[in-house]
């Protein structure tokens, strides 16, 4: 079980307190305190990526039941909304699979700070009864989602799956409707490994496909999938091992198959570095164990808080999510952080400024 990270150890000597001094017993007279602000119960309302939903969902029933000063209400409405209503200021906080932009930052009159909490893997899931583990070949998949590949026993399928039984069956490609980090990340990594596919489609957090249906939210897209014999999609790895569906075993840039796991996804983390920004961007990841698709996703939170109550329960929140929080990642299919990540997010949350005057003494 990874250390418990010490926000003592981090605490800045400046003249607003931080969110992270904010939560520690001070031997310090804070202005503001006889009015009952330590102890005031505050709600914070977030949203975004669907992609984490159901791990900050759990972290967030957890702290209402742990901590009942705050209570977080997290809309589970794609990136591309989540960054919307960020950039809007209608929430206390956003989520995306893709980290925002510098343009789309510029936009944000308090500032912007993306501060990745957890990662995961993005999975090719289908419905193909009676093959439980399918290979696809880098050209195979992206062929599929081309519409160029539109049988399921097409020789170039068949060709990395020797002694299955594919079917002469017609393929139904399955995307999001909706405006999605999780196809950002799917898109930029097809982007990487097929030209043709940069071309022709591109990548973004919506894109005009080339074939198939559309559902909303990761969840919409596996459902959408067990609906649909013969229907493939891409979605978190933990929206399909919840659904019940099989997922592919995907060529990765080393010429092996690989299936999404906890170990191959920590092994593409492992060869990222992550910048000073926090915006790691992992494409085609090098390694022969590596799974090629990987993505952190970020919480997207304000450079400056002008209610210190919310300034308070932003930084428990995050403080939680770090230490408990990564407990319960690899039961709900996700990447719990490497530490030396987690200190880099726990040091970079002790910049954003609550707005809110304290007198040390």
């Amino acid at each position: 079980m990874p250390p418990s990270i010490n926000f003592s150890q981090i605490i800045r000597n400046t003249s607003k307190v931080s969110l992270v001094a904010l939560t520690i017993g001070l031997a310090t007279t804070i202005t503001g305190i006889k009015y009952g602000l330590a102890q005031q119960k505050v709600s914070l309302v977030g949203a975004g990526a669907s992609f984490p939903a159901p791990l900050y969902q759990r972290w967030f029933a957890d702290m209402r039941d742990s901590r009942s000063d705050v209570q977080v209400d997290y809309q589970s409405v794609g990136s591309g909304a989540g960054v919307e209503r960020f950039t809007q200021e209608l929430v206390d906080f956003g989520a995306s699979d893709v980290a925002m932009k510098d343009d789309e930052i510029a936009k944000v009159g308090r500032g912007v700070m993306m501060l990745p909490m957890t990662a995961g893997s993005v999975v090719l899931a289908y419905n193909l009864p009676g093959v439980s583990d399918l290979k696809l070949s880098r050209e195979a998949y992206v062929d599929i989602l081309l519409g160029k590949i539109t049988k399921w026993n097409d020789p170039k399928i068949a060709g990395a799956n020797s002694g299955v039984s594919l079917p002469d069956q017609a393929i139904t490609v399955v995307h999001r409707s909706d405006g999605s980090g999780t196809t950002g990340v799917f898109t930029k990594h097809l982007s990487a490994i097929s030209p043709e596919w940069k071309q022709k489609v591109g990548e973004g957090k919506t894109v005009q496909w080339p074939t198939g249906v559309g559902g909303a939210k990761n969840d919409g897209v596996a459902a959408l999938i067990r609906q649909t014999e013969g229907g493939i999609g891409y979605v978190e790895f933990g929206f399909a091992k919840n659904a019940g569906l099989p997922t592919a075993a995907l060529e990765n840039k080393s010429g092996s198959y690989i299936k999404a796991s906890l170990e191959s996804a920590k092994s593409t983390l492992a060869a990222v570095k992550l910048p000073g920004n926090l915006r790691a961007f992992i494409s085609d990841p090098e390694g022969g164990g590596s799974y090629p698709i990987v993505t952190y996703t970020w919480m997207l939170i304000y450079g400056q808080y002008d209610d210190a109550a919310k300034a308070q329960g932003i930084e428990k929140m995050i403080e939680y999510g770090l230490n408990e929080g990564q407990k319960v990642s690899a039961d709900l299919g996700y990447i719990p952080l490497p530490d030396n990540v987690r200190q880099t997010v726990a040091s970079a949350a002790d910049k954003i400024s609550s707005g809110y005057q304290i007198s040390l003494k």
